[in-house]
């Protein structure tokens, strides 16, 4: 049986050239990049060229990015960096309800710790509106961590207007971009974030490795302690294989970025449209608008999420519910809880379905319709 894959939001395949180069650095420079000997040098070379590709890419310089294993290490070095450098300010957190669970629980430590956190609601598309955060802004606010583009649901939040929002404010700006790294452009500068996340994986890069862009000249409180590598910001040897496969990938998506926003408005439309000719009962959650390119989040009226999940696995297709990170979770979908209420159906029946490297128009059309066909089988 053919198996096609559109759940390339939990997780992506690896590009064979991030392949190819990986297998290059694990085969030939095993040097530690701290090692001043020839060997240490040429994996320092390594690092510092990924890190260059990778800080071109936003807009940033070399010196503003840190390695990290993934983007919930940058989300947590992001947060807890914050604030603590900024802790004779004051104690109080603005994010939203419907972040990852990397900032959201971060957050909620922090409470434990005493930190005061708004959790700002969102309208039923997704979003945050910025004049919320200006409402919600204090003297003692330390942090505004929101994400640039949702992984439930996908829709875009409003990054540049809260940045121009706090440029006179001291609390530090950080966003969760994951998720759109790789699906629209980024200028970190335009966008007035210091400090924002980002993970391989998402980018048909290797699992285990991520960066953390954090603004030049402000102040870092590092989450690790042991060497002096990332200039003192994140303790332990470098994952050299790592940041030249993440690089390479980031390489790839860069050339094909244009391409693959517009075949994946494509796959949404071919998905929409067979929704709709079929008179399946279907609403799209989110915003079509103001979205991720590859992410569709599709609420069938009754029919029960995980008998969808099965059913669409078994005619060899996955999709989601959600969150990879919440996967085997019994509870709702906090992003739709927060979008439509805990008592909304749509909470217990949607599915996700995201795009991806290798995906064609013909895997989204047989996709589609045993969609279609699963749904009113479960329906009666």
């Amino acid at each position: 049986m053919e198996t096609i894959y559109l759940d390339h939001a939990a997780t992506t395949p690896m590009h064979p050239e991030a392949i190819r180069v990986m297998m290059d650095v694990m085969n030939d420079t095993f040097g530690n990049p701290s090692s001043i000997h020839q060997f240490g040098r040429a994996a320092r070379k390594r690092v510092d060229d990924a890190r260059k590709v990778l800080a071109d890419s936003i807009g940033a310089s070399i010196d503003e990015i840190i390695f990290t294993s993934g983007g919930t290490e940058a989300d947590n070095s992001a947060i807890f960096s914050a604030v603590q450098a900024l802790k004779d300010k004051g104690n109080h957190i603005i994010t939203s309800e419907i972040e990852h669970h990397a900032v959201l629980h971060a957050c909620k430590e922090l409470e434990k710790q005493g930190y005061a956190v708004t959790y700002l609601p969102v309208d039923e598309s997704g979003r945050v509106s910025a004049d919320s955060v200006k409402q919600a802004l204090r003297d003692e606010t330390v942090l505004v961590t929101i994400m640039y583009g949702n992984n439930e649901v996908g829709t875009l939040q409003p990054i540049k207007e809260i940045g121009d929002l706090l440029k006179d404010h001291h609390a530090f700006f950080h966003t969760d971009a994951v998720q759109a790294y790789g699906a629209v452009p980024i200028d970190v500068k335009e966008l007035g974030v210091d400090f924002m996340s980002v993970s391989s994986h998402k980018i048909n890069g290797p699992k285990g490795i991520g960066f953390l862009y954090a603004k030049k000249g402000i102040p870092f409180k590092p989450l690790l302690f042991g060497g002096e590598q990332e200039r003192k910001r994140r303790a332990g040897t470098e994952n050299v294989a790592g940041a030249a496969g993440f690089a390479k990938a980031a390489e790839v998506m860069q050339e094909m970025s244009e391409e693959k926003t517009a075949m994946y408005r494509r796959f949404k439309g071919t998905m929409i449209r067979l929704f709709e000719e079929s008179g399946i009962d279907f609403a799209i959650n989110g915003s079509l608008e103001e979205s991720l390119p590859h992410i569709l989040n599709i609420s069938f009226p009754g029919v029960g999420v995980e008998a969808f999940l099965v059913n669409m696995d078994l005619a060899g297709i996955a999709v989601s519910s959600g969150s990879a990170c919440t996967a085997g979770s019994i509870e709702p979908s906090h992003v739709l809880v927060a979008m439509f209420g805990k008592e909304s159906e749509r909470t217990k029946n949607s599915i996700r379905f995201s795009f991806g490297l290798n995906n064609t128009t013909e895997e989204i059309e047989r996709a589609a319709l045993t969609a279609i066909k699963v749904a009113n089988r479960l329906a009666r």
